[in-house]
């Protein structure tokens, strides 16, 4: 990956200097975007208003203090510096920002919000700052982060801020899905030595594997590799966004790297790893070199070795992990009981299916709609029909979330059943009953019932759909 020598990084106390573009502008736009600058404040009041607020007690602090204020309210300027003289309260701090936002008492800006934000990152109040912070992105999608950064750079100091509040702004951007604004404020950061903790370069990897690919996630890497201190988190995040994009054939690269920052790879490195294997016979090699390593398998370890073992066609093979995983200890999840499902579908053996399914009904678990589907269509193709209805009936009344009534596809797997079976009224009865829930027959329907009326003799009847069949010119549609 030709990455150089890492050099550790450090974390200096920003100033103004290290902002030299921000120093000239003085102002900051309204949150409102009326253009209105921040207004000068009322020593007066501010030392009244803080008076109130430290000595009242909690039931009558806040009608007390409306009852002083002017009833335009106050500006931002006074609020800030309220805010800052409740410095070493923070907690009081927030409530009265937020009371002063909720109530329209202050047309908050930029830099009050950063006052607050900073009053709350220097007391390690991390997630009521990141919040205000996301409200002001989610309020203001047109200022720029530069704007946000420079007023965030202004006001750092005379609030005594902590150096993680920067890191706390591109959180934010990523929070809000915004990926660019998040690395222009990471570079614009860096340019001045400004260096990211390990989980905000850890974020910001995730979430260019989520949005940009591998290729994006390298390169991203290669840019900060020598300005944070890599974990197994940042290996795994590099090593799953290669799995997703095919490109495998890289993951020595990376493990070569995570030798060179002597972290110690985990269970996840592992079954990242073990899913990526081209055949299950490298997979197992993978599970008895964690062993050997000292890596407890944990549950992903073991779905992912049983799914690689279904996928070969070894279900018996991943039954075995699969009591060995509840042997250890292990509760097994939702994912390990329909990985042995569709296994047990597809080598043909769907009584072993029903099994394991019943067994997750009893646990209170439901299957995801295409795993039930599979099964659906394994036990119609062996004229499973009447025990096929009863997983159908049974998935429409669930109550976690998944219908399967409003799936054609499960539908459509019963109704073939009842076709091949020469019970036409059956197969009629539940087509009805899709055709209420606004499913309309598709091809795969109609062929059904064509054939179905064959087998009983009814060519009439067959050469009828058929016909309706052109007329409506219906295609397959996938399920």
């Amino acid at each position: 990956m030709a990455i150089r020598s890492q050099t550790r990084p450090h974390r200096p106390l920003p100033s103004l200097s290290l902002f030299p573009s921000f120093s000239s502008s003085p102002e900051v736009p309204s949150i409102s975007g009326d253009g209105e600058g921040e207004g000068t404040a009322d020593d007066t009041l501010v030392s009244a208003a803080v008076s109130i607020l430290r000595s009242h007690r909690s039931r009558s602090r806040w009608n007390f203090l409306k009852s002083i204020l002017p009833s335009s309210g106050i500006s931002p300027s006074e609020s800030s510096s309220i805010i800052l003289q409740l410095r070493n309260n923070p907690h009081l701090a927030l409530r009265f920002f937020l009371w002063t936002r909720d109530c329209s008492l202050c047309n908050h800006t930029l830099s009050s919000y950063s006052t607050i934000i900073h009053i709350l990152a220097r007391s390690r109040l991390r997630s009521a700052a990141l919040s205000l912070l996301r409200s002001v992105i989610r309020s203001n999608p047109n200022t720029p982060a530069s704007s946000l950064l420079q007023t965030l750079a202004l006001t750092y100091r005379p609030c005594d801020s902590a150096p993680f509040v920067f890191d706390l702004l591109i959180q934010a951007y990523l929070h809000s899905h915004n990926l660019d604004p998040a690395l222009s404020v990471l570079r614009s950061l860096r340019s001045r030595s400004i260096h990211p903790l390990t989980s905000t370069a850890n974020s910001l990897l995730r979430a260019a594997a989520k949005l940009r690919g591998s290729t994006a996630t390298l390169s991203l890497y290669r840019e900060l590799v020598e300005t944070f201190r890599p974990n197994s988190q940042t290996f795994n995040t590099l090593l799953l966004s290669l799995y997703r994009d095919g490109r495998t054939e890289l993951n020595g690269e990376i493990l070569r790297e995570m030798d060179r920052f002597e972290c110690r790879p985990n269970a996840f490195t592992y079954s990242i790893q073990m899913a990526g294997c081209s055949d299950v016979a490298e997979a197992r090699r993978l599970w008895e070199e964690m062993a050997e390593k000292g890596i407890k398998h944990d549950t992903t370890a073991y779905n992912t070795l049983i799914k690689d073992y279904c996928e070969a066609g070894e279900v018996e093979k991943g039954e075995e992990l699969y009591r060995e995983m509840v042997m250890e200890g292990l509760e097994a999840t939702g994912t390990t009981s329909e990985l042995l499902i569709k296994g047990h579908c597809r080598a043909g053996n769907v009584e072993a299916a029903m099994l394991v399914y019943e067994e997750m009904k009893r646990k209170g678990l439901g299957p995801e709609a295409e795993v039930v589907d599979e099964m659906l269509d394994e036990m119609c193709e062996k004229g499973m029909v009447d025990e096929g209805l009863r997983v159908l009936r049974g998935e429409i009344g669930r109550k976690d979330g998944v219908v399967m009534g409003s799936r054609r596809r499960s539908y459509k797997a019963v109704i073939k059943g009842f076709c091949e079976a020469g019970r036409m009224k059956e197969a009629m009865k539940l087509q009805a009953e899709m055709a209420g829930k606004w499913m309309e027959a598709d091809a795969g329907v109609y062929e059904a019932f064509v054939r179905g009326y064959e087998k009983a003799g009814q060519f009439e009847m067959a050469e009828k759909l058929r016909k309706e069949m052109g007329q409506l010119q219906l295609g397959e549609e996938d399920c």
